[in-house]
């Protein structure tokens, strides 16, 4: 198994800027490509090219870093199947994993271990006809749902959505993130407070701190 490879845009170690850890370091391995194209994606970069890396010199450069927590993040990191193999390995090796997946690809094998930050894509992503509903029902309380707000549209569908599929009984915590340049946060935050919605508004640390896509 630790012979398998995984094509690998960038390995780092930085503050997680979302989710549930946000603030605590955390080293992220970011798989490279994605089959879908939302509009407002920030990692554009990742979606050709990257080096092949084995999983023992994945392991092996993560664990230089001597974090606790590890986020697997893209991209799409379940495009590629040996990222199943991967988050395995990094549970085996004692680390709090997360994953963070669009929600486009079936979740129903990731290792249970695994904090699953499935993104359900809104209508004005441009990708909201990709949702794997079928993923709901393997989502459990270790895992998180996020919504990429982008107009006041996208938030009252992310209402129906919470609502619909019960997330808020089913997940630790929904995430409610304005899309970057595109969305007030004050404007969000007034929202989720006038409907008290059950929701945490999740704005993106990384770029407060370094102005900058990756948060490194």
């Amino acid at each position: 198994m630790l012979s398998s490879e995984l094509r690998l845009t960038e390995i780092f170690y930085s503050l997680q800027g979302e989710a549930r850890t946000v603030g605590v370091p955390t080293v992220f391995v970011r798989l490279t490509g994605c089959p879908l194209r939302c509009q407002y994606c920030d990692t554009t970069y990742s979606f050709t090219g990257g080096e092949k890396y084995t999983l023992a010199q994945i392991l092996e450069q993560v664990a230089s870093y001597g974090a606790r927590y590890v986020c697997v993040t893209g991209g799409e990191p379940l495009a590629q199947p040996n990222c199943l193999l991967l988050l395995t390995a990094l549970c085996d090796a004692g680390y709090q994993v997360s994953l963070e997946t669009s929600g486009a690809l079936d979740v129903s094998q990731v290792d249970a271990r695994v904090s699953k930050v499935l993104d359900l894509k809104t209508p004005d992503s441009g990708e909201s006809h990709r949702n794997l509903y079928d993923n709901i029902a393997f989502l459990t309380a270790n895992d998180q749902v996020k919504f990429v707000v982008c107009s006041k549209r996208d938030y009252d569908w992310a209402r129906f959505k919470i609502d619909q599929y019960q997330l808020t009984q089913r997940v630790s915590d929904v995430l409610l993130s304005p899309s970057y340049g595109q969305q007030n946060p004050t404007e969000l935050a007034e929202w989720i407070l006038h409907d008290k919605l059950e929701a945490r508004l999740q704005l993106q640390l990384h770029k407060f701190l370094w102005n900058n896509e990756a948060g490194h």
